[in-house]
């Protein structure tokens, strides 16, 4: 699991390989991966946007935007936390991805942008 706090909100991300979405001989790789978002700061934030940027060691890369998470904007006050869990497929078996969440801090409306760090995706065999 990688860790990151930007501005009082606590990114955490976990991967997990899903052989069985897999399909290694016509290139097809599935990844979950979970993230929690946990505030840690003084005031209520909102998730708004999210922006990665995916790597693949086939040596390919795409970027993905779009509003909130999983259809959700999710507010989350002091002390809480949000979870949730998407996935990812490669045509290779190693990668990762990062990237940022848009954010609204709701006392004063400014706006501003969170790290998601860098995961890798790779099947657990692999870190043998």
């Amino acid at each position: 699991m990688v860790t990151e706090i930007t501005e009082g909100v606590k990114v955490s991300v976990e991967a997990i390989y899903q052989p069985e979405y897999s399909n290694p001989e016509n290139e097809h790789f599935m990844f979950a991966y979970r993230i929690t978002i946990e505030n840690v700061g003084e005031y209520s934030v909102q998730l708004l946007s999210r922006h990665w940027y995916i790597f693949d060691s086939n040596g390919t890369h795409r970027e993905v935007e779009g509003e909130g998470v999983v259809g959700q904007q999710p507010i989350i006050a002091p002390g809480e936390q949000y979870e949730y869990v998407s996935g990812c497929n490669l045509k290779s078996d190693m990668g990762s991805m990062q990237g940022s969440y848009k954010m609204l801090r709701e006392m004063d409306g400014a706006l501003f942008d969170v790290t998601i760090p860098k995961f890798h995706l790779m099947p657990d065999h692999k870190l043998n």
